[in-house]
C-alpha cells in the first residue's frame, strides 16, 4: 500500500472513531455530565452533525479553564460509572492545576508505547528506574505500569517538580542544587543496590545530572526512555554522543491530556531533529497558525500544536497546547501528520518555568 493509500485509510479510520467517540460522549446514557450540559447549550445535536474529524470545528476550541477545579466527577462518563477512577494533575505551579480523570487510558497508552520498544535494549523481565516527576502526575504510575507489563519491577524516586519550580522562581539556586543532589543520590542508591535495573525513564535535565555522577553504560543500563520540554535536536545529539553513547535512547513527547507520541527512528538526514507522531486515532495533532488556529500551516512550516484526544474516558477537541513545532508529513508506519523540532510556544517562553523538565 502506498503512503497516499495509507493516509486515506487512516483518515477513514479516524473519521469512524470520531463518530463513535462523539456518539458515546453526547449520549445521555453514556456521556459525562460536562459534555451533556455543554450539548444542552447548542442548537444542534453533535451526534447528527459530526460525521468525521473535520466536523469537530463546530464545537470550537476546548478551553484550558474547563479542567481547572472541580467537581472532577463531571468528567466521568455515565457509561463507565462505578469503575475505579484516578485523577491526575498537570500544571499547578501557580493556581489550580488541570485535572484529568482516568480509568484505563493510561494503561492502554503505555501498552501501545511498549510495542515500540526494542526487546533487546528494553529487555523483558528487566527492572526499571523511574527518575522523574511523581506525586499526582500520571507519569509515575504510567512508567511503573510500562515496566510491569514488560515483566519488571519499577523503582521510584520521590520528586516534587512544583517545589523545584518555586526554588527557581525565587532564585534559590543553592537550595535547588541541594534538592537535585538529594534526588540523584536516591537514584544512585537504587542503581548500586539492584543489578537487574536495565532501563529507565528520566527527563533531559535529570539525565545530565545523573551522568555527572556515574556512567550509565557501566551501570548496565541498556535503554533510556526520555521526555521533557528541553528535548531538542541539540540535546538529542548531546545525549547520544556524550551522555549515554551505546545506550538505546528513545525520546518521547507526551502529557496527561494526550498520552504518548512516538519518535520516528533517527536517520542521518535528520541531523538529530526529533519527529513525533501521535497515537491516532486516540489522539491527533494539528499544526495551526497561531493567529488563526482554524487554519493549518504548510508542511515544514512552524505552527502551534492543537491536540484532540478521542477516547471513551476523555473527549478533548481542538485544544491549543503550549507547544509549537514544524508540521511533519506522514510516513510509513505513521500515515498522519507529526511534529518536528518541538518546543515551547514562543509567546509563552517567558512565562513558563520548565523546572526538572
Amino acid at each position: 500500500m502506498s503512503i497516499a493509500e495509507s493516509v486515506k485509510a487512516a483518515r477513514a479510520e479516524l473519521d469512524a472513531h470520531v463518530r463513535e467517540t462523539v456518539a458515546w460522549h453526547f449520549d445521555p446514557d453514556t456521556g459525562c455530565p460536562f459534555w451533556l450540559e455543554f450539548a444542552g447549550g447548542l442548537d444542534f445535536d453533535p451526534r447528527r452533525e459530526i460525521g468525521g474529524y473535520e466536523d469537530l470545528k463546530i464545537l470550537g476550541h476546548f478551553r484550558d479553564e474547563w479542567l481547572r477545579g472541580g467537581p472532577v466527577r463531571r468528567w466521568i462518563p455515565r457509561g463507565s460509572a462505578g469503575k475505579p477512577t484516578y485523577v491526575f494533575e498537570t500544571g499547578g505551579s501557580t493556581g489550580v492545576p488541570k485535572y484529568r480523570i482516568s480509568q484505563d487510558d493510561f494503561q492502554i497508552d503505555y501498552e501501545m508505547f511498549s510495542r515500540h520498544l526494542s526487546d533487546e535494549t528494553f529487555p523483558r523481565g528487566a527492572d526499571w528506574l523511574m527518575l522523574g516527576p511523581t506525586g499526582p502526575r500520571r507519569l509515575r504510575l504510567a512508567v511503573e505500569y510500562l515496566c510491569q507489563i514488560r515483566g519488571g519491577i519499577c523503582f521510584l524516586v520521590d520528586l516534587d517538580p512544583r517545589w523545584v519550580n518555586k526554588l527557581i522562581a525565587r532564585g534559590a539556586l543553592q537550595e535547588l542544587e541541594l534538592y537535585k543532589a538529594h534526588v540523584i543520590d536516591q537514584a544512585l542508591t537504587i542503581l548500586r543496590a539492584n543489578d537487574n535495573v536495565k532501563c529507565m525513564f528520566t527527563t533531559p535535565k535529570l539525565l545530565e545530572a545523573i551522568c555527572e555522577k556515574i556512567s550509565l553504560k557501566k551501570a548496565d543500563i541498556s535503554g533510556i526512555f526520555c521526555g521533557g520540554t528541553e528535548m531538542d535536536a541539540q540535546f538529542n545529539r548531546f545525549a547520544r554522543e556524550e551522555l549515554v553513547p551505546g545506550i538505546d535512547f528513545v525520546p518521547t513527547y507526551g502529557n496527561t491530556l494526550m498520552g504518548l507520541a512516538y519518535s520516528k527512528p533517527l536517520e542521518p538526514s535528520d541531523n538529530f531533529a526529533i519527529t513525533y507522531y501521535p497515537p491516532v486515532p486516540r489522539a491527533v495533532f494539528d499544526l495551526v497558525d497561531p493567529d488563526n488556529p482554524d487554519e493549518p500551516v504548510a508542511y515544514n512550516a512552524v505552527g502551534r500544536v492543537m491536540l484532540t484526544t478521542l477516547t471513551r474516558e476523555f473527549f478533548m477537541p481542538r485544544f491549543l497546547e503550549r507547544d509549537e513545532g514544524e508540521r511533519a508529513e506522514p510516513i510509513e508506519g505513521f500515515p498522519w501528520d507529526g511534529v518536528r523540532n518541538l518546543g515551547l510556544f514562543s509567546e509563552m517562553q517567558e512565562s513558563v518555568v520548565v523546572g526538572v523538565y
